[in-house]
């Protein structure tokens, strides 16, 4: 059975054109995984940044609790000893 000229062209041209499209569509896959990978590495570590400062402002504010302590408590020890 003969097939038409232009159907087995229309084929070809389809064929071809999906196998040269392959490169670029992973390399376009491959640069959104990446960026995608990056921009979650950017927020962690701005979330490590922050939870870090949080953490190191409750131990300057124990730190200053723990000299006032100290302090009060030597006034004390001398309004005791009067």
């Amino acid at each position: 059975m003969p097939v038409n000229e232009q159907i087995t062209d229309s084929v070809t041209q389809v064929n071809t054109k999906v196998v040269g499209e392959t490169p670029a569509m992973a390399m376009g896959n491959l640069l959104m995984a990446r960026s995608q990978a990056l921009s979650y590495n950017a927020h962690n570590a701005i979330s490590a940044q922050q939870q870090a400062q949080i953490t190191m402002q409750a131990a300057t504010v124990q730190g200053v609790n723990a000299l006032s302590t100290v302090g009060l408590m030597a006034l004390v020890k001398q309004n005791n000893k009067k």
